[in-house]
């Protein structure tokens, strides 16, 4: 594997060889993928750098390749979210001569940090997927190994969000669109960045847009949870229902139908992140789209770089998103009336 000299780095060669850092480090660690003329520029431009790693014909003595890898960790294997962003995440590491070590945590900060601090020793860098764990914990870890964040921002880590803001914007501009004056949130687990920077968004879109939006929860990101939710959401006048994720929506729109309310007659919902079961769900969910694959592959690349001696870039990398509308949100048709006695709740501070 790679060992460089101190004084340049592998995107020190990519600029000056006018090639992407991966195309290095595939001249490197697999130099058949890589056409003969690209290696040899790119190694007179290494030559020059005084960069090193190992010989400079592409081929390595067998002894001297050491493996390295690097941690991801998501908070739920079970849930799809993480799967494009595993995916992603394990072809630039392919890409870029590592291994992936994946780290599943159950969505417990305890667990999270418990895991990651027995696995810091194994690994040249942590990429973390949705964080639950506080950020003075997070700010421990980036102190020993190069880090980065998705679905999180902490000034002390390289970061790669998706633009929440303007997906909630997407949304609430949608219904409001469609006739609805009411919108109730579902919310997601207290610990999620994602959940609290959503809520805001939702709360400031409502204040322009003049729609009253209100919230239950928090609850566990799965469809339990949502089936479980769509009882407190019968209870509310809202005519619209903004779903932390998909999984939530998913569970509310099935715990609706089975109380005998239409979706999306009476109710239209919406979810977050356009996993692939949303297509699958009758009526099929309207959401919010997330560049999941370029998410884990963006943040696994970028962690290389940093573990192999990349300067950090400053702020955070923010993914576009988009609106996918499908049969989950409809036109309001009339005020909906409620089966059970409706019940309002304070909004908890931002």
């Amino acid at each position: 594997m790679l060992v460089m000299d101190v004084r340049s780095t592998i995107y020190d060669v990519a600029r000056e060889a006018g090639v992407a850092a991966s195309t290095v480090s595939r001249a490197y660690s697999r130099p058949g993928r890589v056409n003969a003329e690209t290696a040899q520029r790119i190694f007179q431009a290494a030559e020059r750098l005084g960069y090193r790693s190992g010989r400079l014909d592409g081929h390595q003595p067998r002894d001297r390749v050491a493996q390295r890898a690097i941690g991801l960790v998501i908070a739920d294997v079970t849930n799809p979210f993480y799967g494009e962003i595993v995916k992603g995440a394990y072809e630039a590491a392919r890409e870029g001569g590592h291994q992936l070590v994946l780290l599943h945590t159950k969505e417990s900060p305890e667990v999270e940090r418990e895991t990651i601090e027995r696995e810091l020793k194994r690994v040249d860098g942590i990429v973390i997927a949705s964080s639950r764990m506080n950020d003075s914990a997070l700010r421990m870890i980036a102190k020993q190994k190069p880090l980065v964040l998705l679905n999180r921002i902490i000034p002390e880590a390289s970061c790669v969000i998706n633009d929440n803001e303007h997906g909630i914007r997407l949304a609430a501009e949608h219904l409001e669109a469609l006739g609805h004056e009411q919108i109730l949130y579902v919310a997601g687990p207290e610990t999620s960045w994602s959940d609290g920077v959503r809520w805001r968004a939702l709360r400031d879109a409502a204040t322009e847009l003049d729609l009253d939006v209100r919230r239950i929860g928090p609850t566990e990101p799965n469809v339990l949870a949502g089936l479980n939710a769509a009882r407190q959401v019968a209870e509310f006048e809202a005519t619209a229902v903004l779903a932390y994720n998909d999984l939530l929506a998913i569970g509310v729109v099935n715990g609706l139908r089975k109380l005998g309310f239409g979706v999306p007659e009476q109710i239209s919902v919406v979810g977050f992140d356009n996993i692939v079961y949303d297509e699958m769900i009758d009526p099929a969910l309207t959401t919010i789209a997330s560049p999941l694959y370029r998410m884990g592959f963006t943040g696994m690349q970028n962690c290389i770089g940093l573990a192999q001696g990349a300067r950090p870039v400053g702020g955070p990398l923010v993914l576009p998103v988009r609106l996918v509308i499908r049969a989950s949100t409809a036109a309001l048709r009339r005020a909906r009336t409620s089966p059970a006695r409706t019940t309002r709740v304070s909004a908890p501070a931002a």
